[in-house]
């Protein structure tokens, strides 16, 4: 990252630190099952549980421990572990449900949090050969290049991913879903929050929505996508609704997306 000198020490060394996603990464790769029927437990509807998911975890949590004893660490699988100043915040496999049938979208998110703040954040998608990372003041890139929000300006001329989650009922992201394409939006689902959040960052597409999704899954990527100059939706760090656009296209992707029961408004992109 070419400004990382820019920023406090403690934050460039710490991303450093978070750049040993590449090693959990690949310890995931090599216990990565091969295509075919799911090789996972279900932990409830459609969220699935591999023996990777706890390896990594681990993993990442003992050398983190080791290289910063007084940082707080909180996983998917384990929950928070650890508390301190500062914070990991950790996805060991998000896209499980494509890693477990042996595809390839799915990553290892890293996030490093202040309070409720996100200061740095890496993500690595080995199978893709792509890592996403960012430090608060430093700018976002993509193995190593500079990565920015797309210039799309027209909500007709956009790709949007809308997430899905078993914590939603399937009528309301039907619904959404029909709303966001009945505007001329090209609709998308990966089966993986992070990795598209990350690609709204990189201007691979033009906006994510989600009606509820949680801290592990989007920690690393809110660093990247504020770095990118996305615009972002308030978010509840409990878990909740997140809408992360190009800037040109927030304000209508946010009517689109809007219910009586979820607020989606922003700030602007740095």
């Amino acid at each position: 990252m070419g400004s990382i000198q820019s920023v406090p020490a403690e934050l460039s060394t710490r991303l450093e630190a978070a750049l040993l996603g590449a090693e959990a990464a690949a310890l995931a790769m090599r216990m990565r099952p091969p295509p075919g029927a799911a090789q996972a437990s279900l932990k409830s509807r459609q969220d699935w549980l591999t023996e990777a998911d706890g390896a990594v975890e681990r993993f990442l949590s003992e050398r983190l421990l080791a290289a910063f004893p007084d940082d707080g660490f909180q996983g998917e699988e384990d929950g928070a572990t650890r508390t301190g100043r500062l914070r990991w915040v950790v996805d060991p496999i998000d896209g499980t449900s494509n890693f477990a049938r042996g595809a390839s979208r799915w990553c290892v998110s890293i996030g490093l949090m202040e309070g409720d703040a996100v200061r740095a954040g890496v993500l690595v998608a080995p199978a893709l050969g792509e890592t996403y990372a960012a430090v608060e003041g430093g700018g976002a890139t993509l193995n190593g290049a500079p990565i920015r929000a797309a210039a799309t300006d027209a909500i007709d001329r956009s790709i949007i991913e809308v997430g899905w989650s078993p914590r939603v009922d399937n009528a309301d992201w039907q619904a959404l879903s029909a709303r966001v394409q009945g505007a001329g939006v090209m609709l998308r689902n990966g089966g993986s929050g992070a990795m598209g959040l990350a690609e709204v960052a990189a201007g691979r597409i033009d906006g994510y929505v989600e009606r509820h999704i949680n801290l592990w899954d989007c920690a690393a990527a809110l660093a990247i996508l504020a770095e990118a100059g996305a615009r972002v939706s308030d978010f509840d760090r409990a878990g909740g609704p997140l809408l992360a656009t190009a800037p040109g296209v927030f304000g209508a992707l946010t009517t689109l997306a809007a219910s009586p029961d979820v607020s989606l408004a922003g700030r602007p992109p740095r």
